[in-house]
């Protein structure tokens, strides 16, 4: 080839000649062309001379490079204008994988275009261009890991196995498929079986594997605690605060000085209560009532913490890195040290606690008449727990009803208007989730007692419609305020999800008034209204809950679509999740007046980051909390193997269909377990229907099923179907 010829193909002046084989090019291999063609194949359709391929090659090169020709993982051209994406890489333990973008749908990338990347890391993904066809089935994107921007996973959690002359670990985390090689001299002595903490030292480059070294030995899986360990390892959870931060919170000392209550509400006369579970040590919330005219005078008054923890002092710091309080079944990871979060904080029975008060008058009909903000000081008359308080509501605990007699008319006032609060709530459209939770009993080894139900009762959803009606007040004055804020959004369920939930809830003969595939949320709550009671509530509320979007902290007030608020933040629990504790600190600024255009200004430049961190930390608890409870589950059916249980489907898949059990375990049974048949998954009615016989397995059908397995680290659990 001339020296003229290659400068025209890779010079920034193409000729006309080199311009028409573009276009062609771009014809061949766009929409209404050939398609996707691999290099020969180009060369072989246009008939180019094997001396004139390497000029090809570079002009198919250049036009990848420039975006208008897209290279996939499996050496197709494909014509269009692929984007780069940055994301978070998601992986699925199967080889491909998908990767999360800000804004957007997933985007697959097959297992040849992943790039090494693991699970968590932050990438750059090269989407292959979309036909208008795929565009209209809403099929996900398709793109290749072309760059790793950051590494999320420095450190593994996993058991150790001892090879001849090095050691390997296996993550507990399956998403991590590679055996990570140490050498012998980084094992710090660790012995087959025992669970290590291993630090990255090589991602394993071109294919190798990657590399490590042991920075911590765990002990044994069959230890007490090394299980629930190993998952707050893996994730990263902060456990021991630092030296200065524990001297910090040693000096705030155990009562409330004297000097401390100049300038505050004192509210110490008034009968305080507070209601939470048996086990709670971290008190934030109180409540007082009065009736007054007619009107009812409820009062909310949460721990003062940022009397005690100061912007930028070492408490601070540390708490903004942990973010949130981790609640695990056997430990409690505090955002806050104990001598805080467990003392002084702590509104405690009989002790002097500072508090930030929301103050609110309410008429006979529960409308929000006027409110107050206040700092308080305020004294607790009694610790009462949700299970008390219920019994007395209910009259099925007789011995509570005889201990707290002289409080039992406080309850009953506040369980009317709770009541009032809550109808007010459904006719405006909120939703009302009302499902068990798990309740994990441990013994004092960490082992699994019992797995049941955690239901709400009625004193769980008074506390709730309090802390509720709170959270409002408070955004929507700081709203109006147009002051600086971190706010609890929750938009809108995404058209597709609410589609499908209304196609599957026609199957139990419901409907939802869909606009362009949008639902307001009083629709919502009437389908709730409609199934309570019913076989398939359970299943209907979690499937409803699964069509909406995640709940997160903005500094933009744009409402909260379950609760059907346009105003509304977290204010009520600022010992356990740090935007409350944020938030405090403005609320204060102005009621001492010195919210000034500095400090707006310094408010408005630190709360960007301040709603990611909190973001973070929320979902990285919440999926420790989750993978915890689905290990327990699956040591306690390692007990329970062979049993006879009775179900519900409450997922269909295209391998096959999960089962939940009255207890709340869920275990799936393969498609390769549905003997008989063969079975094909139906879309539609998101069943699996049996191709001779017709037999269909779709959601909310009961089951009888048998327990085949339970895999404590796959945190998995396996049925068969009982023949009957």
């Amino acid at each position: 080839m001339r020296e003229k010829d290659l400068e025209n193909l890779s010079g920034k002046d193409p000729t006309p000649e080199k311009e028409q084989r573009r276009e062609m090019l771009l014809k061949l291999l766009g929409e209404g062309g050939v398609g996707p063609m691999r290099f020969r194949e180009i060369a072989g359709f246009l008939q180019v001379p094997k001396a004139e391929r390497n000029e090809l090659a570079l002009l198919l090169g250049e036009m990848v490079r420039e975006d208008r020709l897209f290279l996939d993982e499996g050496g197709h051209y494909t014509a269009g204008a692929g984007c780069t994406v940055e994301g978070e890489f998601l992986a699925t333990g199967k080889g491909f994988a998908f990767v999360r973008p800000a804004e957007g749908t997933d985007i697959y990338i097959p297992e040849s275009g992943t790039l090494g990347a693991w699970h968590k890391d932050r990438v750059l993904v090269k989407t292959k261009p979309m036909s208008a066809g795929e565009q209209k089935k809403s099929v996900h994107r398709e793109g290749v890991v072309t760059r790793i921007l950051e590494r999320s996973t420095k450190e593994v959690v996993g058991r150790y196995r001892h090879r001849k002359d090095h050691g390997v670990v296996l993550p507990d985390l399956l998403k991590l498929d590679a055996s990570i090689l140490v050498a012998k001299e980084d094992a710090m002595g660790a012995l087959s079986g025992q669970k290590v903490v291993v630090q990255i030292t090589d991602y394993g480059k071109e294919g190798g594997s990657p590399k490590g070294q042991v920075t911590q030995i765990l002990g044994y899986g069959s230890e007490p605690g090394v299980d629930i360990l190993s998952i707050v390892k893996s994730y990263g959870l902060p456990t021991e605060f630092p030296e200065d931060v524990l001297l910090a919170a040693k000096n705030a000392g155990d009562c409330v000085k004297p000097e401390n209550l100049r300038g505050r509400l004192d509210l110490r006369e008034l009968v305080t209560v507070t209601i939470d579970g048996e086990d709670a040590k971290d008190l934030d919330d109180a409540i007082t009532l009065q009736e007054k005219d007619g009107h009812y005078l409820l009062g909310v008054h949460i721990a003062d913490v940022s009397h005690y923890v100061k912007e930028n002092a070492a408490l601070d710091l540390e708490a903004l890195r942990r973010g949130t309080s981790v609640y695990l079944t056997d430990r409690v990871l505090p955002m806050l040290p104990p001598a805080l979060s467990n003392g002084i904080c702590s509104l405690n029975q009989g002790e002097d606690r500072l508090a930030l008060s929301c103050l609110m008058e309410l008429s006979e009909n529960g409308e929000l008449l006027s409110h107050e903000i206040a700092e308080t000081v305020i004294c607790v008359d009694r610790r009462m727990s949700y299970r008390q308080v219920n019994g007395i509501l209910t009259g099925e605990d007789k011995q509570a009803q005889k201990t707290y007699e002289e409080y039992a008319p406080l309850f009953f006032k506040m369980a009317e208007l709770s009541e009032k609060l809550r109808q007010r709530r459904r006719e405006r459209g909120g939703v009302d989730f009302d499902f068990p939770e798990s309740k994990i009993t441990l013994d004092e080894r960490g082992r699994v007692l019992l797995v049941a139900p955690y239901e709400r009762n009625r004193a769980t959803k008074l506390i709730e419609d309090f802390m509720l009606l709170a959270n409002e007040t408070v955004a929507e004055q700081f709203y109006w305020l147009e002051a600086p804020f971190v706010y609890r959004t929750h938009e809108k369920p995404d058209p597709e999800k609410v589609r499908k939930l209304n196609i599957f809830i026609q199957n139990f003969g419901y409907n939802l008034h869909l606009s362009q595939d949008s639902v307001h949320s009083k629709e919502l709550q009437k389908l709730l209204t409609k199934v309570e009671g019913k076989p398939e509530e359970a299943l209907i509320s979690r499937l409803t809950l699964r069509s909406m979007k995640q709940a997160r902290y903005t500094t933009e007030c744009v409402g909260h679509f379950g609760l059907a608020s346009k105003y509304y933040c977290h204010f009520t629990s600022p010992i356990r999740r740090y935007p409350d504790l944020q938030i405090h600190r403005i609320m204060k600024e102005y009621l001492h007046g010195s919210l000034t255009e500095e400090r707006i200004l310094h408010y408005r430049s630190i709360l960007q980051e301040v709603c990611r961190q909190a973001c973070y930390t929320e979902r990285r608890a919440e999926e420790a909390e989750r993978e915890t409870e689905k290990m327990k589950k699956a040591e306690y059916m390692q007990h329970h193997l062979g049993e006879r249980f009775s179900g519900v489907i409450s997922g269909v898949t295209g391998w096959g269909i999960y089962v939940e059990l009255p207890n709340t375990i869920e275990g799936m049974i393969r498609m390769s377990d549905l003997s008989g048949d063969y079975y094909r998954y139906d879309e539609g009615t998101q069943s699996l229907i049996g191709e001779r016989t017709g037999k269909k397995y779709c959601l909310g059908q009961p089951i009888d099923i048998f327990v085949a397995g339970a895999d404590k680290l796959a945190k998995t659990v396996d049925f068969v179907p009982a023949i009957s």
